[in-house]
Formats: structure tokens, sequence, C-alpha cells
């Protein structure tokens, strides 16, 4: 393999620097050298290094691009295609599901006719979850019409992305470009990789940002763009479409021979290792290949004559040069890193055999072998496997088994896990010490609570045993919100730190029934689930306690890209709850900012340095958005002020059951990221509080109350004495940021004084 990277790595005409980097470091370093104008992203792990590194670069001034954070990868991609349509150079990056969310867009770019350039880091798609490599989400692309350029290595990662701007704007194709790597295979690992010295050698490559096309930037010559057709025209339509796909194929030769002069580094078509005379042969995308290589040296020290196809396109086929490749190859195994469930075999296994099928003296034998879901590691003895059913298939003159998954592994019922603890329900998580009625002159709840430590015999929701970082705040926080419910709950867990430190598969923290679903939808799951209960209840064909409670536990954003549905399931009126754990990031895949970010603060996608200090607006006041929707009871929590949480819980409960939805947000403390000591997580949301930047209330049948107010117990705080016990704000705290400080302190008073003025004034 040693061998082969140095062959990837000559040295070219152009000036070029060696180092180690990660595939997802190049992808970055090749759109900070090319300059482009836009990149709309959203965190999704494992592209969303891309944009990390992109906003590390931003901060020390090495590139211009504009870098936009969405509210979902449906968002990102619309901004990258409004941003297309004006002819500005477009970048983005994503991955699994994040990639299917946008999927609904991806033919309206291409359709449409607009180049941009995308990599997908390829990971598998849920469910359920899994956030390691392989290609079901590329396996969605192939039909959505954009060019699909595959990437074995970081070299190749940089390389391609370049190509891939090029290819895009040509004259004959002006289709968007994908390249694809493997998601913690290439992504992460750092390899030997050259880049371009100087970027101008880059953007001279890559030529001017054309301009002759009908783009919306000129207003005295309008344009309308998307105009819905008639049939003839649509046919028409994809007719030039498909045509500039294929064009896209030529261009792809002319563009890797050009930049094969500029660096060096040769992208055939296919990279074929040791072809000219292979008996048997492995079709393998992206890294997978490169393990294989080495098999082959060994086989062919054996006299066994074997080769390794792996193609540097898939989008357009290149049915060609496949026929071309495999005219005398006896067998061929096509491993892929996905399924097409139901069509004997993935897709890439039928566009082989489709090729091989117009050539009428092709007699070879096809194996097909899904492998690697979810990130299982392919070996130099899988690739060793492979060769053996391969060569098997040779000998025999035909495959015994022409389909098959490759590594799975049939159950033990005997090791089956034992549950820990028994099953906990109904009465045992009735404490019958909370009281909860309705005042009907007021027209709010009276709740009646006894001393905490009357409550401490009432069962944990989450057994011990999770996974979550010392010091988060997660759990303390649930669990006190949790003392204020009565009687059996059914929970789903949005994405988040919550799900994933709770529910890895074959154990789970959850004594009660949990379900999980993906971020954008987890507030429309559960209204499904809750309306089903009750359905099959009222048929007679379950029992369901009257008291169950319904809650969706939703942060680390999910109140962004999920905002669309928990509205919609508010304006509904389900009898449920939503709750919101507020850690001001996206933390589960690594601390990016989300719109719940304060102004100023660094996280990973709003870094500190010479160019920017920190996130550029102000966060989402979640409780009142949603208090907008007319919901019967909203609130804002702190584990810091544990009565008050445990009453509001009581509250959320009585609501949820009689009236309608129930929002709740409580602040929560992420030591890890928000670079504080986590013996001081209690002190830093109750200084949150008391600097008001994190006011305590409820609204209450549409009317607001304060239920803590730190001016009337004269523990008011100024603002930097929250901000100085972390480390993300601590930069907010020196001279050369008191504008940036004072904004923020603005803001929170505006905040709090309207606050105020809703709490005197019921109308308000």
């Amino acid at each position: 393999m040693a061998i082969l990277e140095d062959n990837l790595t000559t040295q070219g005409m152009a000036e070029q620097i060696s180092t180690f980097e990660s595939g997802n470091e190049m992808a970055a370093t090749a759109a900070a050298q090319i300059n482009y104008h836009i990149m709309g992203y959203f965190p999704i792990t494992p592209s969303t290094e891309v944009a990390q590194f992109l906003d590390q670069m931003k901060t020390r001034g090495e590139h211009d691009i504009k870098l936009i954070p969405a509210d979902g990868e449906h968002g990102s991609a619309g901004i990258c295609y409004g941003a297309a349509v004006t002819g500005a150079r477009v970048f983005n990056a994503t991955s699994a599901n994040g990639f299917l969310y946008m999927l609904e867009q991806m033919p309206v770019q291409s359709g449409t006719r607009f180049p941009m350039v995308m990599n997908l880091v390829t990971r598998a798609v849920s469910g359920p979850l899994d956030i390691r490599g392989d290609h079901s989400d590329l396996y969605y692309a192939l039909n959505t019409g954009w060019v699909i350029l595959t990437a074995k290595t970081p070299q190749a990662v940089y390389d391609m992305n370049i190509m891939a701007l090029k290819i895009a704007e040509h004259s004959k194709v002006r289709l968007p470009v994908i390249v694809a790597y493997d998601g913690f295979f290439t992504s992460h690992q750092k390899r030997r990789v050259e880049f371009f010295k100087d970027r101008n050698v880059v953007q001279q490559f890559v030529g001017e940002c054309p301009t002759d096309y009908n783009f919306v930037r000129d207003l005295s010559k309008p344009v309308t763009i998307g105009s819905h057709m008639s049939g003839d025209d649509f046919i028409n339509n994809h007719f030039q479409q498909s045509e500039a796909m294929y064009n896209a194929g030529e261009v792809f030769k002319e563009v890797a021979a050009e930049y094969a002069k500029l660096s060096g580094r040769e992208y055939p078509v296919l990279d074929l290792y040791k072809m000219e005379d292979a008996d048997v042969a492995l079709f393998l995308l992206n890294s997978a290949a490169e393990s294989a290589k080495d098999v082959v040296d060994q086989l062919r020290e054996k006299g066994i004559k074997a080769g390794v196809i792996s193609p540097n396109i898939i989008r357009p086929f290149p049915a060609k040069e496949i026929r071309e490749a495999l005219k005398n190859v006896k067998a061929l195994l096509v491993g892929e890193r996905a399924d097409s469930y139901g069509a004997n075999g993935p897709n890439l296994t039928h566009e082989v055999k489709s090729a091989l099928q117009d050539d009428k003296n092709n007699k070879t034998i096809v194996l097909s072998r899904v492998f690697g879901l979810g990130g299982k590691d392919f070996y130099a003895t899988d690739a060793q496997a492979f060769f053996d059913m391969a060569i098997d298939a040779m000998e025999k003159g035909y495959a015994e088994k022409p389909f098959d998954y490759y590594g799975h592994i049939p159950g033990n019922p005997e090791k089956t896990l034992k549950p820990v603890i028994l099953p906990q329900h109904g009465d045992i998580f009735k404490s019958g010490l909370i009281d909860v009625k309705m005042d009907e002159e007021t027209n709010k709840l009276k709740v009646k609570i006894p001393p905490l430590r009357a409550l401490t015999g009432k069962p944990k929701r989450i057994a011990s045993g999770h996974g979550a970082c010392p010091g988060c705040g997660i759990f303390a926080g649930l669990e006190l919100f949790f003392k204020g419910i009565e009687g059996d709950i059914v929970t789903l867990f949005q994405t988040g730190c919550a799900y994933v430190t709770t529910a890895g598969y074959p154990s789970t923290s959850h004594k009660q029934t949990m379900i999980h679903n993906l971020f954008q939808n987890g507030a429309a799951t559960l209204s499904g689930t809750l309306e089903a209960f009750m359905e099959l209840k009222r048929r007679g064909e379950i029992e369901v306690s009257d008291d169950a409670t319904f809650v969706m536990i939703t942060g680390d954003g999910g109140m962004d890209i999920g905002m669309g549905s928990a509205i919609g399931t508010a304006l509904r009126g389900h009898k449920l709850i939503m709750l919101e754990y507020d850690n001001e990031g996206y933390m589960n895949t690594g601390s990016q900012m989300s719109y719940s970010t304060p102004l100023g603060h660094m996280t990973s996608t709003s870094g500190i340095g010479k160019a920017q200090r920190g996130k550029a607006f102000h966060h989402k006041d979640t409780a009142q958005i949603m208090a907008a929707t007319n919901m019967p009871y909203v609130f804002t929590g702190s584990e810091a002020f544990p009565q008050d949480l445990v009453k509001k819980g009581a509250k959320a409960q009585w609501y949820a059951q009689n009236v309608g939805t129930v929002y709740g947000k409580i602040l929560i403390t992420c030591p890890l990221n928000w670079k504080s000591d986590d013996r001081f997580s209690t002190k830093i949301v109750e200084a949150a509080v008391d600097s008001c930047f994190f006011p305590l209330y409820e609204i209450e049948q549409g009317v607001t109350t304060i239920t803590y107010n730190p001016e009337e117990k004269n523990k008011r705080i100024p603002l930097s004495e929250w901000l100085k016990y972390m480390g993300k704000t601590k930069h907010l705290l020196k001279d050369e940021n008191k504008p940036i400080l004072e904004e923020f302190e603005e803001e929170v008073e505006m905040r709090w004084q309207r606050l105020k003025a809703k709490h005197d004034n019921p109308m308000l």
C-alpha cells in the first residue's frame, strides 16, 4: 500500500507541500484554496469536521467563504441551491440521514443545471442508528442526476475536490458534483498527502467562475428559475440532462489529464490494479480497494492472476471501460457496502452485469457480496475470502451463491442478555405526595409537593451505567423533572447525547419504554404513538393506565432541525410533553454552534481568532416561539432550583393529560464543551438564572409568571459573573471583545424587561 501511496503523490509541475492529513482536512483545504463564495452546512457525523476546519481557517483569515449554519440539512441544501442560482461558487458536506433529509432538493439542483460541489462522507443510514461508514447513503445519490466521483484516500479527496468544480462548471456539463469518500476510514484517518503551496495554482486550474448563463444576478435582466413544464418539455429537459451526464464522463477524462500535468497524480476512470491478465478480480469502491491490493500481490506470488477494479467515477457509470477491463476475467466479485433490498444484489452489481450484458462474448461469472455495513472493518483477510469465492466460482464454472451477505453472524439464544432489574411500572412511580388542582378563580394550577428528600424514594427513570461525560447535566435535569411525574411514562428520545449514551445495543439504561427517532421529526413520531395508544385503547385492544404520560426528550440542537415538527405537533394539540435540555450547542456531534448558542460563545464552528469572535448572532428563544402556538403550558427550569422544576413537572403532566401539548426547556451544563469544571455545574446554571440570561418562568393558559426573580431576592449578578465560569466565554471578558459583551448584555436585559412586562400584564 505504501508503494501505491508513493505513486499517488509524485511531485508534479507546481510546487506542493507534503504532510499528513485526513480526508476531511483535505476537503476543507481544497475548498479554502478555491475560496468558494458560500457554504450552507449543518453538522452531521462524520462530515461535520469539514465545516469545523473551514471555520478554523476562517478565524485565521485563510479564506473568504461565507459559512451559513442551517437549521437542518434540508435547509443547508436550500441555502446552497439559492446561492448556486446566482452563479456563486457553492460548497457543502454531509452524511447519511442528513443527505437523505436533503434528498428532495438534489434533483431540483441537477434538473435546473446549477453547478456546485458537495462532499458526501459516506455513513450508514439508520435505522437503527449507526454513525460509522458504509455506502447506504451514497446509493441514494445514484438517481439524483449529480455527477459522482469516488475518492479512496485523503490525497484523492483533495485532488477530486479541485477537479470536481472544473467538471461541474464545464459548458458541456453544468451539473452539481458529489465527491464521495468513506466515513471514518478516509475522512478521519491521516495519510501522507501533497497539496499546492500557492492557492493561485488551484484557482488558475479551476478558472474564472462562468457568468454566461441565466443566473439570478443582474436585476436588469430578469430570469425565471424552475418554471413548471408539460410532459413534452419535461422529457426534453431530462434528455438534455442525461446527455450532460454522459458528457461529464468525457470531461472527467479531460480534466484528469490536465490535472495530472499540474500535480503528477493520475486519476483514470477506473483504477485498475494488475488487471492486464487477471483471471479473478474484485470490484470495490473507495478505501476497501486499497486493502485488497496487498492481497493481489500475495496471490500473484502464488501464481494466481488476481486484480482489483475500483472506479474513480460512478456517475456516469463507466460501462464501456468496465467491459474492456473484464473481457478476459473469468470470475468477478462485486463487494458493496450497501444493499438494494430484494433485488438479489446491490446497485453496482446490477450495473456491472448490465455493462457486461452488452458484450455477447463476455463469459465473466459475477458474484455479489454485501459487506462492511455500519463501519465494519474490511481487512486483508476479508479480501482474501472474497478472492477465494471468486476462485471457487472460476474453478467450478459457476457461482454456487451469486448473492449473499458477508460477515453476518447468527445469533446465539444462550447469550441473550438477562434484565439487570425487574421491569418497573405503575404504582412504583407514584409517590402519592404530589397534589395538583386547578384553581377555578385564577385558572391556574395549584401544586403541592413534599420536601425533596421525600421524593428520593421514587425510582429513577434512567438506570445507572449510561455513558454520559462526567459532570453532564442532562440526567440530573431530566430525573429532577421526572420526580414531578407520577405513574408510567412513554418517552421518545431524539438523536443526541441523552439517547446515544443510554441506548447502545444490546443494552439500555431506560427503565420504561423508550423510542428513538431522528432530530427532525421526534414530536410528530410521538404524536403518532400517543394517538395510536389512545385509539387502540378506545377499541378495547390494549389496556393503558389513565395517567400514562408521553414525553419527547430533545436537545443538542433538536429544536433547530426539529422545530417544524414540534410546532406542528403543538398546533394539533396532542396531549404530550416536549422537554428540551439546552446545552447550547450540537454537543453529540462535537460542540458545533446551534441556534441556541448565545452571542459570542465559542464552539467548533464559531471559533475565536483574528477574523471572528465566536457566534455572530443571538440565541433562539425557543420557549417564546413555542408559546406563540397557544399551547396551554410552557415553562423553563433548572436543576439549580429543584423545587421549581419538580412543580413544573407536575403541572406539565396535568396539562398534557387534560388539555394538550406542553413544552419545557431546562438549561443543562456540558463541561466538556463549555470548557468548565464539572464540580461547578450547578453553580454555572444558577449563575445563568441569577444573571437573567436564563430566567425561570411559566406561561400558563397564555399568562406569564416569573417563578424566580433574582432582582427581588437581591441575587442578580452581572452577566460577566456567569461567563467567567466557562472557557468557551472567557474571551468575552477581554477588553478587545467589550463591544460583543455589551451587545450580549443589552439583549439579555431587553428580553428580561419584556418578560417582566408580560408578568405584570396578563394580556401581553
